[in-house]
């Protein structure tokens, strides 16, 4: 990835406050967007594509491709932050937040406390329900007003900025609920459980 390295001298005075004010402890800002993967990129085609919620084996809802993209829309601006130290600022995302698949399954509150997203390519990753509710994570299938590039997740990635990116489980294909918090792909191989970008919890222990 590239890093660009610009003195203190040559940064406004209200750019690097903002900056500051956005930046959490340890992590750089970035214009490009690093690719980071745990294997190689699936390429799924939309019309193979499907997503669902699940609860205990039970199937809540899934849906096509067609009928995912007619659900309600959302769009977001808001900062992302990867835990190998790069963020990104005012990154555009389109998709369906959580708690709109919670009305349309016919919920008026999540059925369990936590979730495991299950991704095309074998990745998982667990997030506390309470971080997807108010607004606070999506499913989303497009980036700056495009649909995602496979590399970045595409046709679809679940997406839950507050947390550090890899909770934001690229090639989402099913939510399921939980009861018991279980570990994802990368908390069970020593990432943090939760990857709060501002405590640096990026490892057990942090």
């Amino acid at each position: 990835m590239d890093e660009t390295h610009i003195s203190r001298g040559f940064r406004p005075k209200r750019q690097e406050q903002t900056s500051k004010n956005r930046l959490p402890p340890g992590q750089y800002v970035t214009t490009d967007f690093p690719v980071l993967s745990a294997g190689p990129t699936p390429h799924i085609k939309v019309a193979d594509w499907t997503f669902a919620l699940q609860l205990n084996g039970s199937l809540l809802g899934k849906w096509s491709w067609d009928e995912f993209e007619a659900l309600p829309q959302t769009t977001i601006k808001t900062d992302i932050h990867c835990v190998t130290k790069w963020s990104k600022f005012d990154t555009t995302w389109q998709g369906v937040t959580f708690d709109d698949l919670l009305k349309i399954v016919g919920l008026s509150e999540p059925p369990a406390p936590y979730i495991m997203a299950h991704c095309d390519g074998g990745y998982t990753t667990n997030v506390p329900v309470a971080d997807l509710v108010g607004g606070r994570g999506m499913v989303v299938t497009r980036y700056d007003g495009l649909p995602i590039a496979p590399a970045h997740g595409g046709p679809a990635r679940l997406f839950v900025p507050h947390l550090y990116f890899w909770k934001s489980g690229k090639w989402v294909r099913r939510i399921r609920f939980m009861q018991n918090d279980e570990r994802g792909f990368w908390e069970s191989l020593g990432y943090h459980n939760y990857g709060d970008p501002w405590k640096e919890q990026r490892y057990d222990g942090d």
